[in-house]
């Protein structure tokens, strides 16, 4: 089977080899992917933790944050890690 996504990185070991512009293209859609899946954790782990704050207080000493993180990790936006 010709997999185009796994022949790039072989291709840009060998020295002179450079990757072909369409081997590129075709990785971009992961990376962009996986850029998005990881702002969407980052919104649903920061959603969860402003509802234990809310609901259960307790359970932030619990995992071994103060408030004053809990609330700085929920102040930031989905891109900053």
């Amino acid at each position: 089977m010709d997999d185009g996504l796994a022949s790039a990185p072989h291709q840009a070991e060998r020295p002179g080899m450079p990757v072909e512009p369409a081997d590129v293209s075709r990785r971009y859609p992961a990376t962009l992917r996986g850029m998005f899946e990881t702002w969407r954790w980052r919104i649903h782990f920061r959603w969860e933790l402003e509802q234990k704050l809310k609901d259960n207080p307790h359970l932030v000493d619990d995992i071994g944050l103060t408030r004053r993180q809990v609330e700085a990790e929920i102040a930031k936006r989905f891109w900053q890690a």
